[in-house]
């Protein structure tokens, strides 16, 4: 009787941890042929641990790499050193990483040195500029140039790994597994712990969500963004901005000076995952520098200002679900009111096709790695958005 293929999942970090809950989950519920282990590198804890519980996943290996003040090259230099011991013990068949950490890369360059294949969640993903964002385009490029399977989550992403010459054979189109994270998660009679958020009339007054923390808009750039917020929440009496605020200090030092003292202005801590996307889903209007809330909030119907001047899923700006508004000040200024006054711009970004996903990405991964190998003879189906 053959052995199980044992895959590795890695990764170290909330959003990773979001993304890749449901695969693991899919992994699991394939059943014997596949034997499913956790690493976790916690390149970031306290996050990732909100996720783990809410998913009840363990991981099998725990490198708690985590430390003040860390820099690149102390997480970089941490986890390879830790994830070589890891493949040493586990001997994994695939290593199975996602999207564009440090964390991501170097799980698949230490595989690599082991030459254990790596297959790649949330494959192919492009801006064209390696210092935007910083350096998780690079994180995603060097990680497409090792592995072997790549999970794309739209068309746009195969086209990107076939222009670099990566074999068609090895990539499959699955929609992304953020959307099946999401779907399982959101629920029309939740209740938030926060009283402040249970308190706001969502069906009555214009909630902005704003989330900020991208490494190139530190400093002026988001100080731009904060003034215009005050400039939306002085025209428009019925908005009210609710701001999970980074733990960066940079962040947490010009968001006090600008907006600590408005009204309809509620900075809180940055939330768990379960209460973030159910606020998600009630808000009016979210403000973001994120790369995974320009994949969720369309499956919500909830319009996206992308506070960036470029972006790795042009799929949702093609289909009219986000706009590109950079940090320039005026410019979002004038689309905040535009979609908060104009229920036709409104309903134009609301209403449009989601591009990224239906539910069953994870199952379409888990159904790859086994025609992969050999478990079943049936490719899966390309995922395709529905018009």
């Amino acid at each position: 009787m053959r052995s199980p293929i044992t895959v590795l999942s890695v990764f170290g970090t909330r959003p990773e941890a979001i993304k890749m809950a449901p695969v693991v989950k899919a992994l699991e519920a394939y059943g014997e042929p596949i034997r499913s282990r956790v690493a976790v590198t916690a390149q970031h804890r306290e996050m990732l641990d909100q996720v783990l519980r809410l998913f009840s996943i363990v991981p099998d290996e725990d490198l708690n790499i985590m430390a003040p003040e860390q820099t690149l090259y102390d997480v970089t230099s941490r986890a390879l050193l830790g994830l070589r011991d890891v493949f040493t013990r586990e001997k994994p068949d695939l290593v199975l990483v996602h999207g564009d950490t440090t964390t991501t890369f170097i799980a698949s360059l230490a595989a690599y040195y082991q030459q254990i294949p790596v297959g790649h969640v949330e494959a192919g993903l492009r801006t064209g500029n390696k210092y935007s964002p910083f350096p998780e385009e690079m994180n995603r490029r060097l990680t497409g140039a090792i592995a072997e399977l790549h999970f794309a989550p739209t068309a746009t992403s195969e086209q990107n790994l076939l222009q670099e010459a990566v074999a068609p054979s090895g990539i499959y189109i699955t929609g992304n597994t953020v959307i099946d994270a999401l779907l399982a998660t959101v629920r029309p009679d939740y209740t938030f712990a926060d009283p402040a958020l249970n308190a706001i009339d969502f069906a009555k007054q214009e909630v902005l969500l704003v989330t900020t923390h991208r490494r190139e808009n530190l400093g002026e750039p988001m100080r731009q963004v904060y003034t215009a917020l005050k400039t939306i929440i002085e025209t428009r009496p019925k908005a009210v901005v609710i701001f999970p605020v980074h733990k960066n200090p940079a962040v947490r030092r010009v968001v006090a000076e600008v907006l600590g003292d408005l009204d309809r202005v509620h900075l809180i801590e940055p939330m768990d995952y379960e209460p973030f996307v159910n606020l998600m889903a009630r808000s009016t209007l979210i403000l973001t520098d994120s790369g995974g809330m320009q994949e969720e909030a369309p499956s919500l119907g909830k319009p996206v200002l992308v506070l960036r001047d470029t972006t790795e899923r042009p799929e949702a700006v093609e289909a009219g679900t986000v706009k590109l508004v950079g940090t320039d000040g005026a410019l979002i200024v004038r689309e905040a009111l535009t979609l908060l006054s104009d229920p036709l711009a409104y309903g134009a970004m609301a209403n449009a096709v989601n591009p990224y996903g239906d539910g069953q990405a994870s199952q379409r991964i888990a159904q790859a790695i086994a025609y992969h190998f050999g478990l079943t003879g049936e490719r899966p189906d390309a995922f395709i958005p529905r018009a």
